[in-house]
């Protein structure tokens, strides 16, 4: 694949490493129409890409993103849009509206295939995340940031509901109910001191830090079998709405057998026991 974007950048290092940049920097990285079909292009080759492991999300300049390009929202009425688009035409409201819910689907699709890609994502926050900028952060796996960085739903704000793009979905699952429920319905911002307090961040770093102690993290799940994680990010987006233990251990069950029979539990098994490094992947 060419990985030449127009809003994103995407380098994958040798060792299964992706790096994917948000590049509107000039823009604060506000997700533009073209950000967010770039972002579906890239999920979607991540997607069935066994080379790239481990996914590193992080953006150009002082800002992490700004949230949805409202600059661009006339743009809609104007925009020539794909044939998908046509599976809203049977609806008995005006073409604005259909357009929106086009662009609005489009962007919390997005979203849902961070979670779906089998790679565990590492998010870096080195500025503001608001609105779409911070329902990115919340579909990582992780998130490290800089003390400069804030983060707010931005959308209660602005006239709009509080709840978007999967804030609703992930923000009381990262830090329960009563946090979540408070920060959806002000919209106020909450600095990084407070997001690793209430568990929202796994830890903070100086800014320049922040590439070198994510690939630091990058490199222990490469130590990790390539299947073994696959299953476990699976097992986990589907703990978030298992209707019982019983429902998980199941799962559990299928992924751990799954694994067992793998070449790569060989190569583990043996690299224990030689008290050496494991050689992942196998092919």
């Amino acid at each position: 694949m060419n990985y030449k974007f127009k809003t994103i950048k995407f380098e994958l290092k040798d060792n299964g490493i992706g790096i994917l940049s948000l590049n509107r920097p000039d823009d604060l990285n506000s997700m533009s129409l073209q950000l967010i079909e770039d972002l579906h292009e890239i999920l979607d080759h991540l997607m069935n890409n066994l080379d790239c492991r481990v996914l590193i999300l992080r953006a150009e300049g002082r800002v992490f993103c700004a949230g949805l390009d409202l600059k661009e929202m006339p743009l809609i009425s104007k925009k020539k849009l794909p044939e998908e688009f046509r599976k809203y035409s049977h609806m008995n409201v005006s073409e604005v509206v259909k357009r929106q819910m086009y662009y609005q689907y489009r962007i919390s699709n997005a979203l849902k295939k961070m979670r779906k890609i089998p790679q565990p994502i590492i998010a870096l926050i080195q500025g503001a995340a608001t609105g779409g900028g911070f329902a990115l952060t919340l579909a990582a796996d992780i998130r490290i940031a800089s003390q400069e960085a804030k983060f707010n739903n931005a959308f209660i704000k602005i006239g709009l509901s509080g709840s978007d793009v999967g804030t609703s979905y992930f923000l009381p699952r990262l830090i329960g109910m009563s946090r979540a429920t408070e920060i959806l319905y002000t919209g106020r911002f909450f600095n990084s001191s407070e997001a690793e307090k209430i568990g929202f961040l796994l830890e903070i770093v100086e800014k320049d830090k922040l590439f070198e102690r994510a690939l630091e993290l990058a490199s222990e799940f490469l130590t990790k079998s390539p299947l073994g994680l696959r299953m476990t990010k699976e097992a986990i987006n589907l703990s978030m709405n298992a209707p019982s233990i019983e429902t998980l251990t199941e799962l559990e069950n299928r992924a751990q057998i799954i694994c067992g029979t793998s070449k790569d539990a060989v190569e583990g098994g043996q690299a224990f026991f030689s008290k050496r490094e494991p050689k992942y992947p196998l092919r």
